[in-house]
């Protein structure tokens, strides 16, 4: 199977916050123009448009002009009733957009009835992914250890990472034996560079049937299986990693611990609809 090198275009999703500076993107060929199409610069519009302003402006006026303000106690009136809604309005959950991605078969760490799922789509030679993983990570689940569970899936930035689909593919080979959050701790902690004599070397390290590691590792038997994640997630709509989903929430980008933590401690109050 040829592996993609690009995440196709989708709609942007609706996020809770998001900061550009923090995500790993595929690059996207740029859209050519046409030769038909008619490009004004910005002066020149403002140039158009002033004048008609100022005219449409001075029409108006001649044309409100002698009606007397209104008495003030109609507008203290009117602001008070604008204002009630407002106040009830503000007691309301926020709304949110919410997406239905699906575990699927893929790790899982942390209690089964947690109220919080986390889905990360990741690429382990991300440099933002590594910086979420040391940053914030860890203290999710040392703040919400019955509260929060997290899935991995992949997403593998094959045009920019040659070595994410196959340390990818050695992380579920370890999953296979069940140290999947083991070697992924190691993946990411970068103790030795992305390589097949590093897979081995931590497949060794974590007491793992090295010669099935092996095995499993130069068969490539889960190449499916990271590139079904990996499709899976570019039809959603993913196009650069790390992207989050938090009980069906996007956040996109190594935000700070700060960030997820309000996501979490709202959904617990109940006030994210």
């Amino acid at each position: 199977m040829t592996e993609p090198s690009e995440a196709p275009q989708q709609p942007e999703f609706e996020t809770y916050q998001v900061d550009e500076g923090r995500v790993e993107e595929i690059e996207q060929p740029e859209t050519p123009k046409s030769e038909d199409t008619i490009t004004f610069k910005r002066s020149h519009l403002y140039a158009v448009l002033l004048p008609l302003a100022f005219v449409t402006g001075l029409s108006l006026g001649y044309i409100f002009w002698g009606r007397s303000p209104a008495p003030a106690t109609e507008s203290a009136a009117a602001a008070s009733s604008s204002a009630q809604p407002q106040a009830s309005v503000a007691d309301e959950p926020q709304q949110v957009t919410r997406y239905d991605v699906p575990i699927d078969d893929d790790p899982i760490r942390g209690p089964e009835d947690a109220p919080i799922t986390i889905i990360e789509f990741s690429d382990y030679e991300c440099p933002y992914c590594r910086k979420w993983h040391a940053e914030v990570y860890g203290r999710l689940f040392e703040d919400y250890p019955d509260q929060v569970r997290m899935v991995y899936r992949d997403f593998p930035l094959f045009s920019i990472h040659p070595n994410a689909m196959p340390a990818a593919e050695a992380a579920n080979c370890a999953y296979e034996q069940g140290s999947f959050w083991e070697f992924h701790d190691k993946l990411f902690g970068m103790e030795l560079a992305l390589s097949a004599e590093a897979y081995r070397q931590y497949a060794q390290d974590l007491g793992l049937d090295v010669d099935a590691f092996n095995e499993c590792v130069e068969t490539r038997r889960y190449q499916d299986e990271v590139q079904a994640d990996y499709a899976y997630a570019s039809e959603l709509g993913v196009r650069s990693t790390p992207t989050f989903f938090i009980n069906g929430i996007a956040l996109v980008g190594a935000q700070p611990y700060e960030v997820f933590q309000q996501v979490i401690d709202k959904e617990l109050a109940g006030e994210l609809d």
